[in-house]
């Protein structure tokens, strides 16, 4: 291994009203007896408290008129003490926390002693529930939503819910907090300036080749979350596809295992390959770069005239690129295609 390889509802506001009335008669009558004119500063009080009451009234109509907001509550991606201050005050105020999984968010509610009402929203029953928190919602009830962890709707439910409640004229606002992709982006070492994210690769080899050749020249750093069981090949696809980048495999971020193997795609490849991989997975894949060529066509082709000369018509192109390709650090993909057409016209 090379060394630079390396593993390593917002509530109170009636209240606040009525404090501040029962402050400013207390003030008013304390002033007006030191003062000695009680008969007159008794009607100013009574005057300046009718107006405020009057004020708590108009806000208490407009409180009862209002819908609800939709909170969308960033939550911890590992370790349950990653939770804002703001998030735990809003999940203990609302009246209703629609959760992905109710049995994975109940521990951490429980944590926090939130014992806020929980239902379910999940992927599959997204689309039809989320007319029952819009209802919710248009009631005056305050409701946020949760994913497993990090931010809801990056990769996860609530893209559905939040467009119903947008078209519906309810408000939403974001409890910012973790988030795994923006997490191990800013300790990848690679540049993030500017990135894409892409959510899961495909699962399915040929729609993943597909994915990766449409993006092959994608010039930002890269982000895609992956399957351990997936990692290994994904990661040969891309070496394949996009060459020999440098990569970041980040693994079970902010939790006791936390990982992160930094190194080429063929280092990383040895890496994973010889090992059982689990846990959550974000792979950061450097982005394009017009690579020097040190080879020119030719000279490839007469590298593999050579092989064929010494070995014979047996050795099939994939194998010859595969040599090549390791011998000169060259695109197995471009060596392939040069050998495959090269053999074509001999044929």
């Amino acid at each position: 291994m090379k060394e630079k390889f390396s593993v390593h509802k917002k509530i109170g506001a009636n209240r606040s009203l009525l404090e501040k009335i029962a402050n400013e008669r207390w003030c008013m009558k304390n002033n007006l007896h030191r003062s000695g004119r009680q008969q007159t500063g008794k009607k100013r009080t009574e005057e300046r408290v009718s107006v405020s009451e009057k004020k708590v009234a108009s806000e208490c109509q407009k409180d009862h008129d209002r819908t609800g907001m939709l909170y969308l509550v960033a939550t911890p991606i590992g370790n349950l003490e990653d939770i804002t201050f703001r998030a735990v005050r809003i999940l203990k105020d609302v009246s209703l926390i629609a959760a992905e999984d109710t049995r994975h968010t109940r521990i951490l509610l429980e944590k926090y002693g939130i014992s806020t009402p929980l239902t379910s929203l999940y992927d599959q029953i997204e689309r039809e529930k989320s007319g029952f928190i819009v209802e919710k919602l248009k009631e005056g009830r305050d409701v946020a939503f949760v994913s497993d962890a990090g931010t809801p709707g990056v990769s996860d439910p609530g893209y559905i819910l939040v467009r119903e409640a947008i078209s519906s004229g309810i408000r939403v606002s974001p409890v910012p907090g973790a988030s795994a992709l923006i997490a191990a982006l800013c300790v990848s070492g690679l540049p993030m300036g500017a990135f894409v994210f892409m959510g899961f690769l495909p699962s399915v080899k040929s729609k993943r080749s597909q994915l990766l050749e449409k993006m092959r020249g994608e010039e930002k750093t890269v982000i895609f979350y992956e399957s351990p069981n997936r990692l290994v090949d994904s990661l040969r696809d891309i070496g394949e596809i996009w060459g020999n980048r440098q990569v970041v495999v980040s693994r079970e971020v902010t939790k006791i295992h936390e990982e992160f193997v930094r190194g080429s795609v063929k280092e990383a490849l040895t890496w994973f390959s010889e090992k059982a991989v689990k846990g959550e997975i974000t792979l950061i894949v450097e982005g394009f770069h017009e690579p020097k060529r040190l080879l020119s066509d030719e000279e490839i082709i007469r590298r593999m005239e050579v092989l064929l000369d010494r070995e014979g018509e047996t050795v099939s192109t994939k194998d010859a690129a595969d040599r090549i390709s390791g011998e000169t650090g060259e695109p197995r993909r471009r060596i392939y295609k040069l050998l495959a057409d090269y053999r074509d016209e001999r044929s």
